[in-house]
């Protein structure tokens, strides 16, 4: 046991010696400075001489503190035994604070010379770790100040002679200054640490009126310290009278939301809170947020304090405020909870003279809407925007209620196999948010395993997941949608097409499908491409769609069928009727592949309009058809010309209206000519238009014969994008007036043949004729090469 207790004597000198070795080298006494120590702006009469061991001149500091760069403050010492830094030396120093050596870093011997600096914080005197600055106390609370002083409190502190000194000021609510609070002096504080702390105020030791209170700790030595020193900031906080009450965020909320209460009362004490019996059932009242800083479960003796509580768990718990007296507390109500009035209590945790108070709350029922865009009408395959609000809970869940759906209950929206009564795989679930709105997308085109059959439908939006025959107690909504099946109509620009020329077929697609299919058969011909004769074409926006067939040099004479197909509610390889490239064959639903390309025209299109219009495919379709002929131009007759007169030379053409044309119009002496000849050559030659006829497309080219010489003069049109048409005619030009050409009575002017094409009107319903009339289609193709094309 003795030589334990040696050890342990051992040990505390050891350690008593270790603290002594690590205490801050820069701790003085007030006449002599050593180096290493730190001093202070505005001190005064500093012995330095110790620093250096003899007397110097000057201190020096290094830019940044970094002895390898420049010099950039000089400060001059007259009298190292007495070296004051009063104000010169202050505004000198500045900002650049830190190491000064004596005359250069080569000395080795330096001081610090920092700016005095005091904070000052209000906070809880039991716990001094809770700060009440901004904040609100009761009157029979206890605080303290805490003073922080890390380069003064840690240096002046060798003995009293030279401890830094504070009081503290507080400005009272009425604007007088006091030096003493609570009964306890503040003036005359000695910083001897960097960190302490007042004693223990007691603000219910006096009669302290309510209001705010403000406290400046200001310097009262060293001199030079009070009159140029800055002082703290201020800080300020709030008394108030021994109270408690208990406050609500909301007067009334909507099922679904949270809200809180706040309890107001004295700093870290502890209180009971809970809601009054209202006769509910347990699950039906507002409950407390799980995890709640400063709320935790109540005690026995808690619970025992009232019997006025709901007893349902969640509904009541023990409540410690924070350092300025307050805690929020948030409760939350779901759809189950019962809308009606609750009341929230606030009580002391004791049994006599307990202080309580109370406040009211509203839970009231939500709301569910639901509209859409547009009109209320729309097509398969079309998106429809649903919209709403909903106040009474997190999610909204969707169904579809309309003709042959299950039991009536409602389906989902997308997969109509799926019903509501089968529980929540029936619904669409969307999320609520914050604002209280939803919104949902439904894409016709996207419904599954079953198909809707046109008429009126009613969308459910339903704030639980509940189906139509259990909606009771639940908050909903509902809108009607009609919905259409697509249609397609479709023109060719032409009904007589020329070789070379493009075909253009417009038209419109409602339902808003991505994509139309155009199939086009005609003699060994199906199709622009060669490996699928069903080509994709975009539509716009607003319906519209426009298909080219070009390169059509190559196209044989004669009849060719059009169809354009609609995809409805498909698009793509998974269309109900659609060409499978690999199989080169027509595939649809519960019918056998054709091999369309071993069909002649006019069957291949009836194979096609019979797949569609199969009652196992919803696809729809319109047909077309148009004339192929050999291109051709003609020039009308132009009869004898005067030298200097104007005229028009006209034609007709099967080429598409808006082709261009070169007129020649060169005489027939055109030739050789000698060098002292005048030129041998009159004419004229240009571009025209193809325009719109009545029989025919017509052209029309204007000659100036002013600068003609007589002669026979030769007239050749041609086709500029389709080189194969190409006309010549003849007529002459002469001296003096032209006699005027009687036509004989009863002779009959010669008219080019006139061909003309099938025309067939485009659908404008959604329901398409059969392809029957094919057969008189192709016997009207038959006589259409007797008659002229009309445009």
């Amino acid at each position: 046991m003795k030589s334990t207790s040696k050890m342990m004597v051992v040990a505390a000198v050891f350690l008593v010696a270790a603290a002594m070795f690590v205490m801050p080298a820069a701790a003085r006494t007030a006449d002599q400075i050593n180096s290493g120590d730190t001093i202070f702006l505005y001190e005064e009469s500093l012995n330095l001489t110790p620093v250096n061991g003899t007397a110097f001149s000057k201190l020096v500091h290094y830019t940044n503190d970094d002895t390898t760069t420049g010099i950039d403050v000089t400060l001059n010492v007259a009298n190292s035994s007495a070296f004051s830094l009063m104000e010169d030396v202050a505004a000198k120093v500045g900002t650049k604070t830190g190491r000064y050596f004596v005359s250069d870093v080569d000395s080795g011997k330096y001081v610090y010379i920092e700016k005095p600096a005091v904070e000052l914080k209000p906070v809880l005197a039991d716990s001094h770790s809770d700060s009440i600055a901004g904040k609100t106390v009761t009157s029979n609370s206890k605080i303290a100040f805490q003073l922080i002083a890390p380069d003064v409190g840690g240096n002046l502190v060798n003995s009293p002679s030279t401890y830094a000194t504070v009081n503290i000021e507080i400005t009272t609510p009425s604007g007088g200054i006091v030096k003493t609070l609570g009964g306890v002096k503040l003036s005359g504080i000695n910083l001897t640490s960097s960190n302490q702390y007042t004693g223990a105020i007691d603000l219910g030791a006096e009669d302290l009126e309510s209001g705010t209170y403000t406290a400046v700790a200001k310097w009262a030595k060293p001199t030079g310290f009070d009159n140029f020193a800055e002082d703290s900031k201020a800080v300020s906080f709030t008394i108030t009278t021994d109270k408690l009450s208990l406050a609500a965020s909301k007067e009334s909320v909507v099922r679904g939301k949270s809200f809180t209460v706040t309890v107001t009362g004295d700093s870290k004490k502890e209180y009971f809170l809970y809601i009054k019996d209202a006769g509910v059932a347990d699950n039906k009242y507002p409950l407390l947020a799980a995890n709640q800083p400063g709320v935790g479960a109540a005690s026995a003796p808690m619970l025992a304090l009232t019997t006025e509580k709901a007893s349902a768990p969640g509904t009541n718990a023990s409540v410690t405020t924070k350092a300025d007296g307050t805690r929020t507390v948030e409760f939350r109500t779901t759809a189950s909870t019962e809308d009606k009035t609750y009341t929230f209590k606030v009580m002391e945790n004791k049994t006599t003279n307990a202080k309580d108070d109370d406040v009211k709350v509203k839970v009231e029922k939500g709301a569910v809407t639901i509209t859409a865009e547009g009109a209320g009408s729309y097509y398969f395959g079309e998106e429809i925007k649903l919209s709403g609000t909903n106040t009474e809970g997190k999610k909204v869940y969707l169904f579809l209620v309309g003709p042959n759906l299950g039991d009536g209950n409602g389906v989902n929206l997308i997969d109509v196999s799926k019903k509501s009564s089968a529980g929540i795989a029936g619904f669409v679930e969307e999320a609520v948010e914050s604002d209280d709105t939803w919104d949902y997308t439904w894409n016709t085109g996207d419904i599954q395993n079953g198909v809707l059959s046109e008429g009126s439908y009613t969308v459910y939006a339903a704030s639980q997941p509940r189906a139509k025959g259990n909606l009771s107690n639940v908050e909903y909504a509902t809108m009607s949608v009609n919905l259409r099946k697509g249609f397609i109509t479709g023109a060719t620009n032409v009904n007589t097409l020329a070789k070379g020329d493009d075909l253009k077929i417009t038209g419109t697609a409602e339902g808003k499908p991505s994509n139309i299919y155009v199939w086009i058969f005609g003699k060994n011909f199906y199709g622009q491409d060669s490996n699928n004769p069903q080509a994709s074409e975009s539509v716009e926006d607003d319906g519209t769609f426009e298909y080219k067939l070009e390169d059509t040099d190559n196209l044989a004479a004669g009849q060719y069928f059009v169809i354009l197909q609609h995809p409805m509610a498909k698009t793509g390889p998974g269309n109900d009727v659609y060409w499978d490239t690999a199989s080169q064959k027509l595939v649809a639903p519960g019918q056998t592949d054709v091999a369309l390309k071993n069909l002649q025209a006019s069957d291949a299109a009836t194979a096609l309009i019979n797949a569609m219009d199969s009652s196992n495919v919803d696809d729809t379709y319109t047909k077309l058809t148009f004339m192929v002929q050999e291109a051709w131009v003609r020039i009308d007759s132009i009869g004898d010309k005067s030298v200097g007169s104007k005229f028009t030379v006209t034609g007709t053409t099967n080429l598409a209206i808006g082709d261009e044309l070169t007129v020649d119009v060169t005489s027939a002496a055109f030739g050789a000519t000698q060098k002292t000849e005048s030129s041998g050559f009159s004419g004229k030659s240009g571009t025209v238009k193809v325009i719109e006829g009545t029989d025919a497309n017509t052209w029309s080219f204007e000659v100036d014969a002013t600068n003609f010489k007589p002669d026979q003069y030769q007239v050749k049109v041609e086709g500029i994008d389709v080189a194969d048409a190409t006309a010549t005619a003849t007529f002459n030009v002469i001296e003096g007036p032209v006699s005027p050409t009687v036509t004989p009575t009863g002779a009959a002017t010669t008219v080019p043949p006139t061909q003309t094409a099938t025309t067939t009107v485009p659908a404008t319903t959604p329901t398409q004729p059969g392809f029957g009339a094919l057969i008189s289609l192709i016997g009207l193709g038959a006589v259409a090469f007797l008659v002229m094309r009309r445009n």
